[in-house]
Formats: C-alpha cells, sequence, structure tokens
C-alpha cells in the first residue's frame, strides 16, 4: 500500500475509516450476544416411555436397539443411553462439532424408523421423541398459586395448556421441560371387587378401548345420491366420553338376568394427574416448574430475554391467583460477564491514551493512534458478523489483547515523524513521507508474523478448535485493520494535524521534563549496556541458553486444565436418597436442603425438582438450583459459590437419610454438569453387571486412597432391592393362563395402562388404568392379583408363581454400546484436572481384564485440546519463520528474530507460576499472542539495523545506532500493550477467573519480552551476521534511515575495537 498516495489526499483515507466506523456500528446492532461460542458438540436426544417397565428390560427391549440402529451414523462421535426404573429411557447421540444439527436429526428419524417395528406397543403407543436441545436448563419459570383451586395438577394442566407451547415458539427454545403433570382421565381399579364380579384387568381395557371410540360416521345425501336428494348432512356420533360419570357408565358385562356390571362398580374414577414422577417446589413451597433448555444454535442472552418477554405478556391472560417467577436464569451471568469485558476493553483503552500521552507529550501526536483503535475494533466487529460469530468473552477478549496491538502501529509511525521533525527539521509532509519510507516495511513485517502467528489457531478441529477460531480471527482482523489504518490514515493525519517540532522540544519544564531527563538517562544507560555487551556476545548466548532450559522446565511442570472455574451465580445441589427410598423420605431431605440455604446470607432463592436429578430419575432422587444474590452483594473470596459449596457439603454431611453435593457448574455447562472429569468405565468383555459394579467398587476405593483426587464418586443410580416374580409356566400352561395375560394384568395393575384419550377443553388427554394405590404396596398384594384363563377362569397369580427379593439395577448405563458406570470427581486442591485424568487412567488400568473406559463431555475435550497444544505452537513458530523469510529475502534474519520467542514465554510461566494458575486454553491463547509480540519488538531493532548495515555501516554501529533509534517507540509500544492488559489481569466480580487466567500470561510474558529482548536482540542480530553474513540480495530498502544526530548520538558508544 503505498502511504504517499492517502497523504496527498487525506480526505480519501477519512472516507475509507469512516466506511469501515459505519458498517461496523451497524454489525454491533446484528450481532448475538453469548458467553462462549457454541463449543459443545451438537446432541440428540431420543426419549422413550415405557410404563411398569424395569431398568434392564427398558434396556434390553428399547435402548439397545435403537443403539444398534444408531451405529454408525455420519458423524457419530459417542453417544450414551440410561434407562430408569420409572419406565423411562434417553439416548444422548452426540455429533461432530460443526455438524448441521437438524441434518442430524433427520438422520436419527430414519434411523430410528428403522428400529420402531421390533419396540414394544406400549413404547410407541407413547411415542419416541427425538429433540435437539442442550443436556444444561437456561432458567426455570415457576408457578405459583394463592387460590385454593389451583393445586399442583391443576397448576401442571394450565401449564402444559398456556404456558408450554408459548414458550416453545419463543426463538433459541429447545425444549420446555414440565416438572409436574397435566391431567388425566385415572380409572383406579380395585382387585378384590373385580374378583368378587369374576372380571379381569384386561376385560376392563378392552371394555374402555371399544366403548370410548372416535367414529367416523360419514354422512346422508352424499355422492353419488338418487336424483332430487335434497339435502346433504354429516353424521356426528359421541364416540368419545367426556367426563367422570360417562366413563363410569362404560358396561363391562351385561348378565342374563337384566342386571350389568359397569366400570363405576370396579373402579374410582377421577381426573388427576397424568404422571407423578416428578414435582417441583419454590423456596421450600410446593409449585409447578418449567425448565427451559436451548436449542443448540440458540443465544443464551436473546432466548432468556425472548421467555421473560412472552411471559410478562401472559401474566394478564393467568386465572385470578396464579403468579410466576423466574427464580433460575443463567443467562444473567453470561450477561454481567459480557459487561465486565467491556468495562475492561474501555479502561485499557484509557490507560493506552495515558501512556501515549506520557510519552509523546501532546495532545495532537496521541489523538491519532487514539483515532485508530475504534476504526480497526468496529472493524473487526464487521468481520465477525460476515464470518457467523458472536460477541462472547473470547472475541471480546482478543479485543482486549488487540487494543495494545492496535497503537502500536500507530505509535511506530507517530514516534518516527515526530523524531525526523526534531532530528532533521522537516516540515510535517516531508517528514511522513520520510518516516513512512523508512518504516513502511517494519508494519508489513509486524503485521504479517502477528498474523501468521494467529491464523494456525483458527484450522483447529473439535469444540476447542472453536473456542481457538473465534478468538484467533478476531485478533487478525482487528490486525488487518490496525496495519490498514497505519499505512493510509495515521500518515494522512500526520501530514495534516501535526505541527513543526524544534529540535529542543524535549527540553520542557515540570512533569513531562523530568520525565525527558529521566528517559535520556535510561536511553543513554541502555545505549551503554549494549555497547558493552556486544562485544560478549557469546557470554550472554550462555545467559539466554539458561532462559530457555528454566522456561522448557516451567513449562513441563505447569499443571494441566481446560478452562478456570468461574462464580456463575448459582449452585446445583444434587440430592440422592438410599436405593429403594420413597417419595417422602426425599421430601424429607430436600427441606432439610431448603432450610440450609435459605438461612445463608448469599442465597437468593431455592428451586427444587423432586423425582428428577442429573443422575438419573426415580423416587429417591432430588435436584435444588440455588440462585446467589447478585456479584456485587457479596463480596469477598468468603461469599463466593465456591465457598457456600464447600461449607454446604460439610453441613449437609449430618442429613442421616441422604446423599446431598452442592456443585459449581461448569464454565461451558452444556459439557457436564458439574465441574472436574466425567468418566465412564465400560464392560468391554460381556463380564455382566455384578461384575462392572464389582470393578467400580474397586476404582472408588483407590481412588478415595489417591492424593491426586477427591470427591470421586459414582453419578448414578445405586442397586436397589427388587422383588421377583417367579411364574411356574408348566402349571400356567396346565391351568389355561397365557403368559401375554399375565404381563398384561401386572403392567396395568402395577405399571399403568395407557389405553386411549378423551377431549378435554379443546385437548385430547390420556385415559390411564392402574391398581389403587393399597392394592399395590405389600409384596403379597401381587399375588392377590387374578390372571383370565382360556374358559374364562380367574386364576390367582399365588397358584402359578411366588415372590422373593433379590438386588437388580435401577438404572442402566450404555455408554458407545457398552454397558458403562457413569464416574464424575475432581482434582485435589495443587492439582489440575489433567492431573486427575492421568492419576484415573492409572488406576483403571489396574481393573480386571474386559473391563475398559472412555471419557466424554468436557474431559473428552480436554483429552483433545491438550494434545493438540504442541503443535499448535510449533506450527505458529513456523508461520512466523516462513513469512519473515519470504519478507526479508533471508534464511538467517527470522531465527534471530525467533530466538527471542522464550524471552517472552518464560515471562507468561513465572506469572501464571506465581499467581498458582493452570496451563489452560487461556494460556495457551495467551502464549502464542506472546510469540508475536516478542517478534515485533525484535523486528523493529533487527529491520533498522539490516538496513543500516546495507547503508555502508559496520555491523556493531549499525546495531547500535538501531538500538538508539528504536529504544524508545519499543518501550513505547510495550508500556501500552501491558497497561492495556493490566485490568485483565487484575479483574474481580463476575467472570474475573477468565479475564485473570489471559491477563496475567499475557502481561508477565510482555514485560520480560521487553526488558530482556531490549537487551538479547542486539547479541542474536550480531552473532547471527557473524556466522551468516549478509548476501547482497536481500530485501532492498527504499529510503536512506541514518542521519547526522543518530550518527552522533553512537559515535560515542562504540566499543574501541571497532573505531581503531
Amino acid at each position: 500500500m503505498n502511504s504517499r498516495f492517502f497523504i496527498d489526499r487525506p480526505i480519501f483515507a477519512w472516507v475509507i475509516a469512516l466506511f469501515i466506523v459505519v458498517l461496523g456500528a451497524a454489525a454491533i446492532t446484528k450481532l448475538p450476544v453469548a458467553q462462549y461460542p457454541t463449543v459443545a458438540p451438537p446432541a440428540i436426544v431420543i426419549t422413550a416411555t415405557y410404563p411398569g417397565a424395569s431398568a434392564q428390560v427398558m434396556e434390553d427391549s428399547v435402548l439397545s436397539v435403537i443403539e444398534q440402529e444408531l451405529n454408525g451414523a455420519p458423524g457419530l462421535i459417542y453417544m450414551e443411553a440410561a434407562a430408569d426404573a420409572s419406565g423411562t429411557g434417553t439416548l444422548t447421540a452426540t455429533f461432530e462439532p460443526g455438524s448441521d444439527v437438524s441434518i442430524a436429526q433427520i438422520e436419527v428419524q430414519n434411523r430410528l424408523s428403522r428400529a420402531t417395528p421390533r419396540l414394544p406397543g406400549a413404547v410407541t403407543q407413547q411415542g419416541v421423541r427425538v429433540d435437539k436441545a442442550r443436556s444444561n436448563f437456561l432458567m426455570f419459570v415457576m408457578l405459583t398459586s394463592s387460590n385454593a383451586n389451583w393445586d399442583p395438577v391443576a397448576l401442571g394442566d394450565y401449564a402444559v395448556r398456556s404456558i408450554q407451547p408459548e414458550l416453545l415458539r419463543v426463538p433459541g427454545v429447545g425444549q420446555v421441560q414440565l416438572f409436574g403433570t397435566e391431567k388425566a382421565m385415572r380409572i383406579w381399579l380395585d382387585p378384590q371387587k373385580l374378583q368378587s364380579v369374576g372380571l379381569s384387568t384386561n376385560d376392563v381395557n378392552n371394555a374402555i378401548r371399544t366403548q370410548n371410540l372416535q367414529v367416523s360416521a360419514g354422512s346422508i345425501g352424499g355422492l353419488p345420491n338418487v336424483a332430487g336428494q335434497t339435502q346433504y348432512a354429516t353424521v356426528k356420533v359421541n364416540g368419545l366420553l367426556s367426563n367422570v360419570e360417562q366413563f363410569g357408565q362404560i358396561l363391562l358385562r351385561a348378565n342374563a338376568d337384566g342386571s350389568s356390571v359397569r366400570l363405576k362398580d370396579v373402579a374410582r374414577i377421577e381426573v388427576a394427574g397424568q404422571a407423578y414422577a416428578s414435582s417441583s417446589r419454590l423456596n421450600g413451597m410446593p409449585a409447578t416448574g418449567l425448565g427451559i433448555q436451548l436449542s443448540p444454535t440458540g443465544n443464551a442472552l436473546a432466548a432468556a430475554t425472548g421467555v421473560r418477554e412472552r411471559m410478562a405478556q401472559l401474566k394478564a391472560y393467568m386465572p385470578e391467583g396464579v403468579s410466576y417467577e423466574v427464580p433460575y436464569d443463567s443467562s444473567k451471568f453470561v450477561r454481567i460477564s459480557i459487561e465486565e469485558v467491556v468495562k475492561t476493553l474501555v479502561e485499557a483503552i484509557v490507560l493506552v491514551f495515558i501512556v501515549m500521552l506520557v510519552f509523546l507529550q501532546n495532545i495532537r501526536y496521541t489523538l491519532i493512534p487514539t483515532i485508530v483503535v475504534p476504526v480497526a475494533l468496529l472493524g473487526t466487529f464487521g468481520v465477525m458478523l460476515a464470518l457467523g460469530f458472536s460477541i462472547n468473552v473470547l472475541t471480546l477478549f482478543g479485543m482486549v489483547l488487540a487494543i495494545g496491538i492496535l497503537v502500536d502501529d500507530a505509535i511506530v509511525v507517530v514516534e518516527n515523524v515526530e523524531r525526523i521533525m526534531a532530528d532533521e527539521g522537516l516540515p510535517p509532509r516531508e517528514a511522513t513521507i520520510k518516516a513512512m519510507g523508512q518504516i513502511t516495511g517494519a508494519i508489513v513485517g509486524i503485521t504479517v508474523v502477528l498474523i501468521s502467528v494467529f491464523v494456525p489457531m483458527a484450522f483447529f478441529s473439535g469444540s476447542v478448535g472453536n473456542i481457538y477460531r473465534q478468538f484467533s480471527l478476531a485478533m487478525v482482523a482487528s490486525m488487518v485493520f490496525s496495519a490498514t489504518m497505519a499505512l493510509s490514515l495515521t500518515p494522512a493525519l500526520c501530514a495534516t494535524l501535526l505541527k513543526p517540532v524544534s529540535p529542543d522540544h524535549h527540553h520542557k519544564k515540570g512533569f513531562f521534563g523530568l520525565f525527558n531527563r529521566r528517559f535520556k538517562q535510561a536511553t543513554h544507560g541502555y545505549e551503554a549496556g549494549v555497547a558493552r555487551i556486544l562485544p560478549r556476545a557469546g557470554r550472554w548466548l550462555l545467559v539466554y541458553g539458561a532462559i530457555v532450559a528454566v522456561a522448557a522446565f516451567m513449562y513441563q511442570r505447569l499443571p494441566n486444565s481446560f478452562l478456570p472455574n468461574e462464580d456463575q451465580g448459582y449452585l446445583i445441589v444434587n440430592v440422592q436418597l438410599p436405593p429403594g427410598a420413597s417419595r417422602d423420605r426425599t421430601e424429607a431431605a430436600m427441606q432439610k436442603v431448603e432450610e440450609f440455604f435459605l438461612a445463608q446470607p448469599e442465597v437468593d432463592k431455592v428451586v427444587g425438582v423432586l423425582g428428577f436429578s442429573f443422575s438419573g430419575s426415580g423416587q429417591n432422587a432430588a435436584l435444588a438450583f440455588v440462585p446467589l444474590k447478585p456479584w456485587d452483594e457479596r463480596a469477598g473470596k468468603e461469599h463466593s459459590a465456591q465457598a457456600l459449596a464447600g461449607r454446604a457439603f460439610g453441613a449437609l454431611m449430618g442429613v442421616r437419610d441422604a446423599f446431598i453435593f452442592a456443585l459449581s457448574p461448569p464454565p461451558i455447562p452444556e459439557l457436564g454438569t458439574a465441574t472436574g472429569f466425567n468418566f465412564r468405565l465400560q464392560d468391554r468383555g460381556g463380564l455382566g453387571h455384578d461384575a462392572l459394579l464389582a470393578a467400580r467398587n474397586q476404582l472408588l476405593g483407590m481412588a478415595g486412597q489417591s492424593k491426586m483426587l477427591q470427591g470421586v464418586r459414582a453419578d448414578g443410580l445405586e442397586d436397589a432391592p427388587q422383588l421377583q416374580l417367579d411364574i411356574d409356566r408348566e402349571r400356567a400352561a396346565a391351568m389355561g393362563v397365557g403368559f401375554d395375560a399375565i404381563g398384561n394384568v401386572l403392567s396395568t395393575a402395577l405399571g399403568s395402562a395407557y389405553i386411549n384419550d378423551f377431549p378435554s377443553a379443546g385437548r385430547l388427554q390420556r385415559v390411564i388404568v392402574q391398581a389403587e394405590a393399597r392394592a399395590r404396596m405389600q409384596p403379597d398384594d401381587v399375588l392377590r392379583l387374578t390372571v383370565p384363563g382360556n374358559k374364562g377362569q380367574l386364576v390367582p397369580l399365588s397358584a402359578i408363581g411366588n415372590v422373593r427379593w433379590v438386588t437388580g439395577p435401577v438404572q442402566t448405563v450404555r455408554y458407545n454400546g457398552y454397558p458403562a458406570m457413569k464416574i464424575g470427581g475432581d482434582a485435589a486442591p495443587g492439582y489440575s484436572t489433567g492431573d486427575a485424568m492421568a492419576e484415573m487412567e492409572r488406576l483403571a488400568g489396574q481393573l480386571p481384564q474386559g473391563i475398559g473406559f472412555e471419557w466424554t463431555g468436557q474431559s473428552r475435550e480436554e483429552k483433545l485440546s491438550g494434545s493438540q497444544a504442541g503443535i499448535l505452537l510449533l506450527f505458529s513458530m513456523l508461520a512466523v519463520f516462513l513469512c519473515l523469510s519470504a519478507l526479508y529475502e533471508s534464511w538467517s534474519i527470522p531465527v534471530a528474530v525467533l530466538l527471542v520467542v522464550p524471552l517472552g514465554v518464560v515471562g507468561s510461566l513465572a506469572g501464571v507460576w506465581l499467581r498458582g494458575m493452570p496451563n489452560d486454553v487461556y494460556f495457551k491463547v495467551g502464549l502464542i499472542t506472546i510469540i508475536g509480540l516478542s517478534a515485533k519488538n525484535a523486528i523493529l531493532i533487527i529491520e533498522f539495523a539490516k538496513d543500516l548495515q546495507a547503508e555502508g555501516k559496520g555491523l556493531i554501529e549499525a546495531t547500535l545506532a538501531a538500538c538508539h533509534l528504536r529504544f524508545r517507540p519499543i518501550i513505547m509500544t510495550s508500556f501500552a500493550f501491558i497497561l492495556g492488559v493490566l485490568p485483565l489481569a487484575i479483574a474481580s466480580g463476575a467472570g474475573s477467573a477468565s479475564q485473570r487466567a489471559i491477563g496475567t500470561g499475557v502481561m508477565g510474558g510482555m514485560i520480560t519480552a521487553t526488558v530482556l529482548a531490549v537487551f538479547l536482540v542486539p547479541v542474536f542480530f550480531v552473532v547471527i551476521r557473524r556466522w551468516f553474513p549478509a548476501t547482497g540480495h536481500e530485501a532492498p530498502h527504499g529510503t536512506h534511515i541514518g542521519s547526522a544526530a543518530t550518527d552522533a548520538a553512537v559515535a560515542d558508544l562504540e566499543p574501541p575495537t571497532q573505531g581503531q
């Protein structure tokens, strides 16, 4: 790009800049806002219901059948199936990151249709659902009532009819899960009354099926009709029954004497809840909960805002006494953490402005780089919109880091123009033309290096690649704009805005005068130091070698991690009771959890869900979401979410009947439900459930002894007592009892049978038959049930079978087609998740033959990211080397530039080492930034030294002159960058862990890269030039750099050996 063109046409330069500003400002209004880019791989969830089935039956007859068909689906990376004793089963199929979730859903639907003919009839009648939604809850909407007529069942029915469909239509909402129930026609059979009239449950089911029917009765006068027909009408038959009285009149048997048996004679009929598996509570009071899950492509902030607006509209239509609350909303953290980063962005711009004012001491000079920053940032927003990115923590971090780099280019130009005006007395326009001739090469070099450092990051695979991609492309875009502005707008502004300066304009009074004198002394001291070092370059290479060794040692010892854990403003509490515990015992434990949390000063509300937890569904499972008060109301470490979770764990250990675990949510909720690791132990040798259970217990025992691990637990429901009914098949056959009849009676009486539907206020609802509660409480009740024989006689189950207690699974899990056990845990203090995962792998290696393991969720991503990091760094270094070789037409000069990289790396490592931080994704991003910035300082010196040598100066003389010329801009740009990231390094409040993680490494690296590089880069250049002298065909330079002022300044410094 020819800067002379823009110096002559400043308005043209302004027009380009204004275009960028306008397009960028428009892009900001269109860009979605999120906490992270979509990192979690897209997942499709298949849900099936088999009333009355045990977990094992559900797994064998439903989930494994579907699983076989799903195997080999394009892009499938893993699948996990879980079956519960409540008769529900879910299969989650997870696809490669970047897969089109709609295509994946169609693929799953197609494969499911192949499996459907092999599924039990009861399962297909209930319907097998295929949903695309994230596994974590975005928010909860709770309905409560002060009106006695609106009990939880009525509220649940209202929610299903009037609220759930409305919320499902909000853009970005994937699923709305009801924690409560809608209404159904419940027919509670009395087995004794049935027996007394000689009827079985099958008779009842058949009677309802045949008498509650939708009839399409045709019409009278329909075509073809007779000649002269004058009227036409459809025929209407009330086939479907619609109320309790009509169902009571269903005829079960008509006797020869004219008497009859009707449904109301053998059953109690009511409109009640369809399901009793889950219910919810708000602050200890019964309520109906709606759990909202995002769609895989949904935006958290937009969806949460949409839900709140929709609920505000629906409030006007709610019945008297019914109200709603949104007690839990995880998008608040997203909003606040984004606001915090924006605040940091503003602080960075202010600090950079101050640095420039101190160094340049003239508001006009300072304004020029300050104008460039917003132009480049706004341009970046435009690029982000074009690439389909969102405004998220990572893209904003990219911009905070970019600010320091953005002003660099402008500062380099302005400082050079000012120096030429002072040293050579040229007017602004001529000084700008000369300055641009000298500096264009360096600016292009710096830009090429920085871009080549960041571009390899964009090619990474997996969800970690998604994290890096957003960051790197945001950085690259801002650097391209920065360089464009430095070569167009900055010279145009210098030529028009600046005024001529006198050679002694640095001799000022007051603060600036003092600063200039001190800085001049420092510069002289530095130059004298370099002059002493250069003749002894060999010794200094040994010092450099020691620094490299220290950096390598520290990198090896740094613990690994994925992302820092944040205080997200809420906790998740998993409540698990012993196997076989009833709902009443779970509710009692839940009340203790609510009492504890509501007494804590940090807690805002407590949302409880009974019958459902992340371990599984069942009467002995519950879950609580505990939203905390805003961050500013609970300042201090002792009031953080992590501190509260620790206190809760200690206090709730005393609840005798329950295992209660308070967890901080993970940084990326879609990748798991808790921090730490997600481990799956698999039975790969077909050893059976007992062998897998024994292996799991052995592993948990070993993990309990390990000092690297803490909180290692089985994530799932434990095996529980089960009642085994043994049927004597030969005796049953002799009595004329078919096995299918036995199955039907058991599933109706003890499970529940969904027969068909009835119309209720404009909606079809289910008709469900089940035995009265008192007739299915004890083992003997099972044997009292009667089964019809082939001659119409009723045979009690006690005549053909007996019962005994056994222990069996209430939840079965399969991972990638193998029976599995879920295990979760965390690293002990002082160890990283990487250490904990390595330890778990070591322990799993000691388990019996045939037992395998896999990582899932966040742990799988962490494994992938760890293995990619080394390649990433090497790739970046190679890219820098090749770009510099091309730029300088030399293979040796880039080596001098790259030797500087460990000087920055050692500072990054020291920074995180001192603050006890791990080697996580943010540290790696920071490290790659430091590679580019260290090289930038080296380029500024080496570019000038090379050109001065080409002008005929000796090697040492040229190097000293380059140091003299470039010391001030290097210190200035480095200070600007260091102060630009200072707000990140010292951040506090929401989302501060991520800010500190990225700020610490970058700031530490920049400090050492500046302090060490200004001394060692001249050494590298001299040594490389002595080994590989200039060949004469290196890239030529157009503008003369040397001047009388520079020669005079350097003449005093040269060592005597050179001067003789």
